[in-house]
C-alpha cells in the first residue's frame, strides 16, 4: 500500500485546535510551537488553544494555525510509525506539504506562511469578494456559467475543483450571487456561501501574489524528497526550478484537487491520510476515487 499525506486549507480551523494533541505529549510539539513563536512574533499556542472562532478566522491567524495543526498531526502519524511516499495540500495545505516533503525546513515553512498570510490578509481587506460552493453540477457547466456572468460584466471564476460534483466559485459579491442563481436554474443541488474574508484563488488576490513573490524570491526551497503534487499543475511537480513563481501564482490560481487525486491514484497511491483540522479532504477522496482508503489524523 502506497500512502500520501494530505493537508487541508483555510476554513478548516476551529477553536481549541491542537490542544488535545499537545496535552497528550507536550514535548513532542515544543519545537513546532517554539519555532512558530520565534518567526511569527506572537504566542500561536495560546491563540489556537484559547482563541475564539472569530479570532481564528482572520487570515493572518488561520493560516499559521492550520499549518501548525497539520504539522502536529503529521508528526503524530510518523511518530506512531506511519510512512508515506507522497504529499499534497489543498491551497494553504501545500505549505505543510512542502515541509513534510523535505523541500523546506520548519523555520522556512513558518517564514513562508508569515509572508503569505500577511499578503493575503492585506489583499482581502482591500478587495473583499465572496466564495460559494456549488454542489451537484459538473465543472464544465460551472465554468460555462461563470464565463457567461463575466461576459455580462461581473467577475466570477471557479477556484476550487474539489470533487466531480463540488466546485467552489469566487469573485465579486454580485458576480458570485448572479452565478449562484444561474447555477441553481441549471440544476445545482445547492450553492453554499463560504464564511471567508475574500475571493481567494481569484484575480482579487493578484496583488497578494505579486507582493508575496517579491518577499520570497531569495528564500531557499529545495527539490522535495517525497513526491509533491501541485494545485497549480494538478499533478506531480517534477521541476522545482521555478517553484517560487509557482507558489506566487498559486495564490490567484485555481486549486485543481480532483486532478491531483487522479494523478496520485494513477501513480499507485491507494491510501490517503489527512493531517490537520477536520476531515474535509477525507470526504473529497471518498467521493472522488474508488478502490482507495482514506482516513484523518485529528484531535
Amino acid at each position: 500500500m502506497s500512502t500520501a499525506l494530505l493537508f487541508s486549507g483555510q476554513g478548516s480551523q476551529y477553536a481549541g485546535m491542537g490542544k488535545a494533541l499537545y496535552d497528550a505529549d507536550p514535548a513532542a510539539y515544543d519545537e513546532i510551537f517554539g519555532t512558530a513563536e520565534e518567526v511569527l512574533g506572537f504566542d500561536l499556542k495560546k491563540l489556537m488553544f484559547e482563541g475564539t472562532a472569530e479570532e481564528l478566522s482572520e487570515t493572518c491567524n488561520s493560516q499559521p494555525a492550520i499549518f501548525t495543526m497539520s504539522l502536529m498531526c503529521a508528526k503524530k502519524f510518523t511518530d506512531e510509525g506511519g510512512e508515506f511516499t507522497a504529499v499534497a495540500g489543498h491551497s494553504l495545505g501545500e505549505y505543510a506539504a512542502l515541509v513534510l516533503s523535505g523541500a523546506v525546513d520548519l523555520r522556512t515553512g513558518y517564514t513562508l506562511i508569515k509572508h503569505r498570510a500577511a499578503c493575503m490578509d492585506k489583499a482581502a481587506k482591500k478587495n473583499g469578494g465572496s466564495m460559494s460552493a456549488v454542489l451537484g453540477l459538473s465543472a464544465d457547466v460551472i465554468e460555462a456559467v461563470c464565463e457567461e456572468v463575466r461576459n455580462d460584466g461581473d467577475y466570477v471564476v471557479p477556484v476550487n475543483y474539489n470533487t466531480k460534483v463540488q466546485t467552489v466559485i469566487a469573485g465579486s459579491d454580485a458576480g458570485v450571487a448572479k452565478a449562484a442563481e444561474l447555477l441553481k436554474a441549471k440544476g445545482a443541488k445547492r450553492t453554499v456561501p463560504l464564511a471567508v474574508a475574500a475571493a481567494f484563488h481569484s484575480d482579487f488576490m493578484k496583488e497578494a501574489a505579486a507582493e508575496f513573490a517579491e518577499l520570497i524570491k531569495d528564500i531557499p526551497i529545495n527539490a522535495p524528497e517525497k513526491a509533491f503534487y501541485s494545485n497549480v499543475t494538478g499533478g506531480k511537480l517534477t521541476d522545482f526550478s521555478d517553484i517560487h513563481d509557482i507558489m506566487a501564482r498559486h495564490i490567484c490560481s485555481p486549486v485543481r484537487f480532483t486532478s491531483e487525486l487522479a494523478a496520485m491514484q494513477s501513480a499507485g497511491i491507494d491510501r490517503f491520510v489527512e493531517c490537520g483540522p477536520g476531515k474535509a479532504l477525507t470526504g473529497m477522496v471518498k467521493k472522488s476515487l474508488d478502490d482507495v482508503t482514506a482516513e484523518a489524523v485529528d484531535a
